[in-house]
């Protein structure tokens, strides 16, 4: 069984980004900003909330103290800081879950945390270290070094595969600063294929090897509702309830 889950909650004061209510009914788990790469105190609130009405579970989604980038520029920091950020903000999601009678369901690190996590291991082991206080599972990508590190730990490793981004022939995400929209029936047929044959293509065209537990689609991809759509459709029978 397979999981679609969402990055959401990013939006920020007054700012708005991505259509969470128009996303939410297509997806079985959210990703919820923390703060340090979008979301605020209201934000966070409501989305939870948001989430608790349909069902949906609930993760952190961490990231770089980069608001201004977006979570998408790396940064360096040593292992105890590192962890410090990550700990401080799953912590302020946690808060919400409890007011709301919910539970974390894990910890997903955002855009170049993500990206830094999958290749290095000291990275790796710091978000680790901040998911092991909450006792929470981590979700990255099989093959990469989330998966020799995260994978080792007791509280689980959720392997996902991303309906909205291409992949390297080495099996590596492109990660753009600004998603482009993707093809839904496309896009569906990639993912279907990903959850029951475990096989997905790079942008070349190379045939890879990947583990989808979970299906991603972004919520600041421009098309992202008829994606979400799409994708929930044709995983419709291989969904976890």
């Amino acid at each position: 069984m397979v999981a679609i889950n969402c990055d959401m909650g990013e939006s920020f004061s007054i700012y708005h980004c991505g259509d969470d209510e128009g996303l939410i009914p297509f997806v079985t788990v959210a990703n919820v900003a923390c703060g340090f790469h979008a979301s605020d105190p209201r934000v966070m609130g409501r989305t939870v909330k948001l989430a608790k009405e349909h069902g949906v579970r609930v993760g952190a989604h961490p990231s770089l103290p980069d608001r201004e980038g977006f979570g998408r520029r790396e940064m360096k920091l040593d292992r105890d800081e590192l962890t410090a950020a990550v700990v401080y903000q799953i912590g302020a999601l946690s808060g919400f879950l409890r007011a709301e009678g919910m539970e974390l369901n894990h910890v997903k690190p955002h855009g170049s945390l993500y990206g830094m996590a999958a290749r290095d291991p000291e990275v790796a082991a710091a978000v680790a270290d901040a998911a092991d206080v909450f006792g929470a599972p981590l979700m990255g990508m099989s093959g990469t070094v989330h998966e020799e590190v995260w994978g080792a730990r007791d509280a689980g490793f959720i392997s996902e595969y991303y309906a909205d981004l291409d992949y390297r022939d080495d099996g590596s995400l492109i990660i753009t600063r600004e998603h482009l929209p993707f093809d839904p029936v496309t896009s569906a047929e990639a993912a279907l294929r990903a959850v029951t044959e475990g096989k997905a293509s790079s942008v070349n065209g190379k045939e890879l090897t990947v583990r989808a537990d979970s299906v991603c689609v972004h919520s600041d991809t421009p098309n992202a509702v008829d994606l979400a759509r799409a994708v929930h459709e044709a995983l419709r029978p291989h969904l976890t309830t």
